[in-house]
């Protein structure tokens, strides 16, 4: 099993969450209102007059073999709208009851 932690743009919220409906991902806990600043090149989004934009942020526990099929979503959800923004992050998970 592994945890895919997902941070993205809250425009991205219906696009994101119908990625994991197509791949059949039921589960995730989601956060909303994310402050934070991508570590390249990520606009800020702080919630502020500045930079008024918002992310949040997702985190599902999938099987192995559903790793690289939703990073690859991912992906190409970053490739269509870079500057809107996605990122994953992947944690192996050793135990959960």
């Amino acid at each position: 099993m592994k945890s895919v932690f997902i941070v993205y743009n809250q425009a991205n919220t219906e696009r994101v969450e119908y990625m994991l409906d197509k791949l059949g991902i039921r589960g995730f806990t989601q956060w909303e209102d994310v402050k934070g600043r991508g570590s390249v090149d990520g606009e800020p989004r702080m919630g502020t007059h500045t930079w008024p934009e918002m992310n949040t942020a997702l985190m599902a526990i999938v099987q192995d073999e559903k790793v690289e099929e939703l990073l690859s979503a991912v992906k190409k959800l970053d490739d269509i709208n870079h500057e809107v923004g996605v990122k994953a992050f992947v944690w192996e998970i050793l135990q959960m009851v």
